[in-house]
């Protein structure tokens, strides 16, 4: 029987270290949790938002090298790589920090007769992230960072080799401030995701990954009536 969520060495595919998969019980907590806690993000400031994900994005600096030495670990990414994209990571994590006010801004709509209509960008609601091993640490950031600035809260399925990446990310988000509850790693079944998907407190779901991946969860979002945002593989650049 295959183990689940493990590093294994990339070298020689030994097996160093498991984590159990989620109990059943469990991810009805994790979506409950997240549910709970969006109640109170979607009403916390911009500026507050921002203060706490500017911190995580300081985090993600200072623990730069630490992170990549995680990412070779479980993928056999060459530490100076891994730390650049530690940095980008950090970066991406600060631009939304920066700009969420402004592209949440009411945008007037024009030449509306009669009266004034404005498009206006709202948090939806706990967001499902299933993302792909090849970018343990950016991946995440690009999900999350604007997520959370949004005011959506988020729960994190990454790849099964990078159970220590995931597990990294959502500490640093809990020591920067992040509430309990706003970002949510969670090592998953694929069963267990369906769940997720189904479950009607889940608003969306965001998938980097093969285009079988993205067909399987685009079906079950498209059932389910579930945003979805889907980057596949492809030779085509």
């Amino acid at each position: 029987m295959s183990i689940a969520y493990r590093v294994q060495n990339p070298l020689n595919n030994e097996v160093v270290e498991t984590f159990e998969s989620a109990a059943d019980d469990q991810i009805q907590e994790i979506v409950s949790k997240a549910t709970e806690a969006f109640q109170s993000w979607r009403n916390t400031s911009f500026a507050e938002r921002k203060k706490i994900l500017s911190r995580a994005a300081d985090l993600l600096r200072e623990r730069r090298v630490e992170l990549a030495k995680i990412s070779a670990q479980e993928m056999g990414k060459a530490i100076p790589q891994g730390v650049k994209e530690v940095k980008f990571s950090a970066n991406i994590i600060q631009f939304y920090a920066d700009h969420a006010e402004e592209h949440n801004a009411d945008t007037p709509i024009p030449h509306i007769q009669g009266g004034t209509a404005v498009m206006r960008r709202l948090p939806l609601g706990p967001i499902l992230g299933i993302m792909p091993w090849n970018y343990p640490f950016y991946q995440v950031a690009r999900f999350a960072g604007p997520n959370l600035m949004n005011g959506n809260t988020v729960i994190l399925k990454h790849a099964e080799i990078c159970p220590k990446s995931s597990a990294a990310i959502a500490d640093i988000f809990a020591e920067a401030g992040l509430p309990e509850g706003c970002f949510n790693n969670v090592y998953a079944t694929h069963e267990q995701i369906s769940t997720i998907i189904e479950d009607p407190r889940v608003q969306g779901v965001s998938l980097t990954g093969s285009e079988r991946a993205g067909a399987a969860v685009a079906a079950q979002a498209g059932k389910a009536l579930k945003k979805c945002v889907l980057e596949l593989g492809g030779t085509d650049a």
